[in-house]
């Protein structure tokens, strides 16, 4: 499958575990500038504890529930192993993405 995915997207992401997929948001999609075929994401979850490098979605009508963008646990991969697109972060939570990981990369 092609997929064709731009910053501020969240996809559902196989990450290689054993029947383990997950909500993920793209930070950086694919450029024939870059040095590399990667897209950059970082990870969701439902698990929200309120700590540094969480970033609170709430409740986005294409998640089943309230969610959070985990910054701290930025990646890199193939597109190939994005499945499918959910929807988009706003401007407003994307700013507020990139303020926490200033925050946590000392930016």
């Amino acid at each position: 499958m092609r997929t064709n995915p731009k910053v501020g997207d969240v996809w559902i992401a196989n990450l290689g575990m054993v029947a383990k997929t997950r909500p993920v948001l793209v930070l950086a999609g694919t450029s024939a500038a870059n040095a590399r075929k990667l897209v950059v994401v970082v990870p969701l979850t439902s698990q929200i504890r309120g700590m540094r490098g969480e970033v609170p979605l709430g409740h986005v009508k294409w998640l089943p529930k309230e969610s959070a963008v985990n910054v701290q646990g930025i990646a890199s991969f193939d597109p190939s192993r994005l499945e499918r697109r959910l929807g988009t972060c706003t401007n407003d939570q994307m700013d507020a993405v990139k303020n926490a990981l200033r925050e946590l990369l000392e930016l």
